[in-house]
């Protein structure tokens, strides 16, 4: 089963749409939503494993040009309609 995790984003000022739309071009993200509040963008993350999944947020995500913080939750269990 794969592994997925939620990853909130907190950006630098007028950065938001471009960081959506390189994270929305990364095959592993599922979604991408704009928020108000705390963080600016939610990204829905889903890799083969642990492994890859750690990779992609601390190599891809955590590196872009413009990202300030992340914060991530390990999805557990995923219950959907």
């Amino acid at each position: 089963m794969p592994s997925q995790a939620i990853v909130m984003i907190n950006t630098d000022v007028g950065k938001e749409n471009e960081i959506l739309e390189k994270l929305f071009a990364l095959p592993e993200v599922k979604e991408v939503y704009m928020v108000y509040g705390i963080h600016d963008l939610i990204a829905v993350v889903e890799a083969e494993d642990m492994d890859t999944l750690r990779s992609l947020i601390t190599e891809k995500i955590r590196k872009m040009d413009g990202v300030k913080s992340t914060l991530t939750s390990i999805v557990v269990i995923r219950k959907a309609k």
